[in-house]
């Protein structure tokens, strides 16, 4: 339960209306993938320095690097930051394919290889980011 309480907090912290837009899409995502695997990642290395954004996490898939070793990671994640929101979709074999599928109908956002940017959800077509998601999710099972 840990997770669950970290990710409240985190959620909790932030200012409106940037608190509200993540609760809405972490409920979507959730209802995206029912049960999946949630993570918490506050931005801070070993050392306690901060490293990035905070980091909610949903799923899981493993990431092998070139000399073998492997780590599991999740595969979609999403972050608060100072021009708004990031949505990241991990482990896309295609780096393309998310802009030349979702780019043009998102709305006022940005997407590159696997992140989709947005100031807040209002400026975007939330029905093409669910697809978006739906379908990193789908292509972890392939």
């Amino acid at each position: 339960m840990e997770v669950q309480d970290d990710i409240r907090t985190y959620i909790d912290t932030l200012p409106e209306p940037k608190r509200s837009e993540m609760q809405a899409l972490h409920e979507l995502i959730q209802a995206l993938c029912p049960g999946c695997k949630l993570w918490y990642q506050d931005g801070r290395n070993s050392d306690g320095k901060t490293i990035s954004n905070p980091n909610i996490g949903y799923g899981s898939y493993t990431i092998k690097y070139a000399n073998g070793t492997t780590k599991e990671a999740f595969r979609i994640g999403i972050s608060a930051n100072t021009t708004g929101i990031s949505v990241y979709i991990l482990g896309l074999k295609d780096k393309a394919f998310l802009a030349s599928t979702y780019g043009k109908a998102l709305g006022k956002g940005s997407v590159t290889g696997y992140c989709i940017k947005f100031k807040t959800l209002k400026d975007i077509n939330t029905n093409v980011l669910a697809a978006a998601i739906r379908y990193g999710f789908e292509a972890g099972n392939e």
